[in-house]
C-alpha cells in the first residue's frame, strides 16, 4: 500500500475541512486505506501526484470521487431506535396535529446510502396509515457523497441489513430481488427527494422544517463548525419544531434549541 507524506495528509486534511468541514486529522490510516487502490488504478505511482490531479480537475468529477472516497458512510436501518419511537409517539402526532395545511417539512441532513430516510418514511407510512390521504410528507434526504446517493436512490439491500426490521415491515415495504437482496417499494422510495448538499453551504428553504435529523456526521467536526451548524439550523426549524442529532454528539449549552432528552432538541413555540 501506498504512504501518505505528511505534505500530502496534510494537504487532503486542509481540504476537508475549509470545503467541508470534516476534521480527518485522527484519519491517516484511513485516508491511505480508501485511496490506495485508487491512485494506483488511476496510474499514479504516488499520492502527489494524484492529489495534484484531482484537485486541479477543472471537471470536477476528479475531486467528487476524491471526496466519496474519503466520506464515511456508515449506516443502517433502525439505527438508534429511541429515536424513531420517538418520532412515532410525539414528532408525528405534534405534527399531524398542528400542520393544518397538511404540507410537513421533513429534512434527512445526512442521508448516506438511504437507510436512515427509508426508516423515516416507513415510520410515517405506518403511523399516518390510512390517515395520510391529503398530506405531502415527502422527505429531503441530502448527503456530500454521490455515490452514496445513487445507491440510496436504488434502494436495494442484503437480506442482512433488513435483519433489524419488523417481519412485517419487510413484506410490506420490500420487495424481493433475489435470493440475497430487497429494494424498497415504489411507493416509498417516491417519498424521498435525494439531492447533493455541503452542510457548509448556506441553507435554502421555501418553509421552515418540522423535523431535521442530522446524526452522527458532526462528529467529524470541530466545535466551532458543529455549533455553527446548528445555530443554521435552528434558525431554519419551524417554532415548535425539532431536530435529532446523534447520540454520540453534543450540543454548546448556548444553543438557543431547547434540551428535550439525550440527542433530541426542540425550538419553542413562541409565546401568542
Amino acid at each position: 500500500m501506498l504512504t501518505l507524506t505528511d505534505e500530502d495528509f496534510r494537504r487532503l486534511v486542509d481540504y476537508m475541512k475549509s470545503n467541508y468541514g470534516i476534521n480527518l486529522e485522527k484519519k491517516r490510516v484511513l485516508i491511505e486505506g480508501r485511496l490506495s487502490a485508487i491512485v494506483q488504478n488511476k496510474g499514479f505511482d504516488n499520492f502527489t501526484s494524484y492529489i495534484d490531479y484531482a484537485l486541479s480537475d477543472k471537471s470536477g468529477n476528479e475531486t467528487i470521487t476524491l471526496v466519496n472516497k474519503l466520506t464515511t458512510n456508515h449506516t443502517f436501518f433502525m439505527r438508534e431506535p429511541e429515536h424513531f419511537e420517538f418520532l412515532r409517539s410525539t414528532v408525528l402526532p405534534y405534527i399531524e396535529k398542528t400542520v393544518t395545511d397538511k404540507d410537513a417539512r421533513i429534512w434527512c441532513a445526512a442521508s448516506s446510502t438511504g437507510q436512515e430516510p427509508y426508516t423515516i418514511a416507513m415510520v410515517i407510512d405506518d403511523y399516518f396509515g390510512e390517515r395520510r390521504a391529503g398530506w405531502d410528507l415527502k422527505i429531503l434526504a441530502t448527503d456530500l457523497d454521490t455515490d452514496a446517493l445513487k445507491k440510496a436512490k436504488l434502494g436495494v439491500y442484503s437480506e442482512e441489513a433488513l435483519s433489524d426490521l419488523p417481519d412485517e415491515w419487510r413484506r410490506k415495504y420490500f420487495n424481493r430481488v433475489d435470493d440475497e437482496s430487497y429494494q424498497v417499494k415504489d411507493r416509498i422510495r417516491n417519498e424521498i427527494v435525494y439531492k447533493k448538499f455541503n452542510l457548509m453551504d448556506p441553507i435554502k428553504y421555501k418553509k421552515p422544517f418540522d423535523l431535521i435529523i442530522c446524526r452522527n456526521v458532526m462528529i467529524y467536526f470541530e466545535n466551532e463548525t458543529k455549533n455553527q451548524l446548528i445555530e443554521r439550523f435552528y434558525d431554519c426549524t419551524k417554532d415548535g419544531g425539532y431536530l435529532f442529532i446523534g447520540h454520540a454528539e453534543n450540543v454548546s449549552k448556548d444553543t438557543r434549541y431547547k434540551y428535550v432528552k439525550p440527542a433530541i432538541y426542540r425550538k419553542l413555540e413562541k409565546v401568542r
